[in-house]
């Protein structure tokens, strides 16, 4: 499923070999993994890369996927510098995994890890993986080597298991660094293995790969070829239930990140940098689709509670959205008030504030409780207006000589007088009208 999502060639018959080499953290002294014949071959990944870290300005790049692979994981090896003794996590050890292996089409950390952040969502799409960082559900080896344009690819060196997205771009743009400044002093790269030390912000060396590079590659003895078949290979006599048809796994393929986020531009009319917020955020694009399908309010108006407000309370309190207090349908209940215009924007602010809180109320119980609804009084909102235009008559002079900016100060002062209970639009024709005479 992985492979057909990346685009890849699907080797019907793959082999499982052995790669032998000692460490602390591989008891077995081999790894089963997939060096002749992998699962998938030949794929790519597109994924979009801000300029100069602005969301409206993306660019569209790909990476090609070398190989798909199944394989054992090793051990955990925990340093412990303090005590310098290294201890060995094995519980991991020998259950499998998956690895992609992608072409060096990346040239800087800020690349690799929108394509690897991109490959995450893919994986948590398809329901491949959990793909949880943090939580070692996936981890990258990043391999860097500089070279001058036009000249063979340089020494290489590892970055082992790292753990996060900045992380990763962390790792790279300093190692990317190191190796040029080594090389600019008249000293040479070795290849090797190095670890990322977050807390330093640098590489460190691990160990030399010299002298291990003969892993002895053997078919493995104990696991025979994995086949799949297609429709056309499939035989007519055997029972379906049993065997893994490629084809019935491609017309099943969920709609992937990319097309998820062509999708919501399309049908709400939001904008692409939004649809990329949405779909970053696991579980926001639906928390968005449920709002607007239970609400009056336009989309583009929607997105704006959705990635301004409500995102920014979830961050402020680190919370994913399935734990947010705030439900799609007391927000959409909440913008319906908003958009009968029964209260104002900076009322209805107030009443997501108190919706935050957890205590069960409604909008509409909200609103009633603090008297949050909109001054419906017009006679009583132009009295309020006309004491703010006596009150204020160096401003009522700036309008009258051409500054129209310092209206919006006598529209904030109505607003506080009426405790935001005012219609801004209504409030600003009423100023406008009076100051016009």
């Amino acid at each position: 499923m992985t492979g057909l999502a990346l685009n890849c060639s699907i080797n019907k018959k793959s082999l499982f070999d052995r790669k032998h080499y000692f460490y602390a953290d591989l008891p077995a002294g081999y790894q089963i993994t997939q060096q002749r014949v992998p699962i998938a071959v030949n794929g790519s990944l597109s994924y979009s890369l801000c300029i100069d870290n602005k969301m409206s300005q993306m660019v569209t790049k790909t990476v090609r996927i070398k190989q798909i692979q199944l394989e054992q994981d090793s051990g955990k090896s925990l340093h412990d510098d303090t005590r310098s003794q290294t201890l060995v996590d094995l519980n991991r050890a020998g259950v499998g995994l998956m690895e992609v292996v992608m072409e060096p089409d990346m040239c800087c950390g800020e690349e690799a890890a929108a394509a690897v952040r991109e490959l995450q969502l893919i994986l948590q799409t398809l329901g491949s993986s959990q793909a949880v960082m943090a939580e070692g559900q996936l981890r990258v080896d990043a391999n860097v080597s500089v070279h001058h344009p036009g000249e063979p690819y340089g020494v290489r060196t590892e970055v082992k298991n790292i753990n996060s997205m900045r992380f990763l771009a962390k790792a790279i743009d300093y190692e990317i660094q190191r190796q040029i400044e080594e090389l600019e002093n008249g000293g040479t790269i070795l290849n090797e293995t190095r670890a990322f030390d977050s807390k330093l912000g640098c590489t460190v060396p691990m160990r030399d790969k010299e002298g291990q590079q003969d892993y002895r590659f053997m078919p493995e003895p104990n696991l025979p070829p994995l086949i799949l078949y297609d429709a056309k290979s499939l035989p007519a006599n055997m029972n379906h239930q049993q065997v893994i048809n490629i084809d019935w796994i491609h017309e099943r393929l969920p709609d992937l990140p990319s097309v998820k986020r062509k999708k919501l531009v399309e049908q709400y009319g939001i904008l692409p940098e939004h649809s990329f917020t949405l779909l970053n955020e696991d579980g926001l694009a639906e928390f968005f689709e449920s709002v607007v399908k239970q609400t009056q309010m336009k989309p583009k108006k929607v997105i704006g509670w959705i990635l301004k407000d409500l995102l920014s309370y979830l961050k402020q309190h680190s919370l994913t959205v399935k734990e947010s207090p705030v439900s799609s349908f007391l927000l959409a209940d909440l913008l319906n008030l908003l958009e009968k215009k029964e209260i104002s924007s900076t009322a209805a602010k107030q009443v997501l504030a108190e919706l935050w809180k957890g205590e069960g109320k409604t909008p509409l119980e909200i609103v009633k409780e603090q008297k949050l609804e909109l001054l419906q009084d017009q006679k009583e909102l132009e009295q309020i207006c006309q004491a703010v235009i006596d009150g204020h008559e160096n401003e009522v002079m700036a309008i009258k000589a051409g500054n129209p900016k310092v209206l919006n100060k006598l529209i904030g002062l109505v607003q506080k007088k009426t405790q935001g209970r005012s219609n801004p639009v209504l409030v600003k024709q009423l100023l406008e009208k009076k100051l016009s005479g």
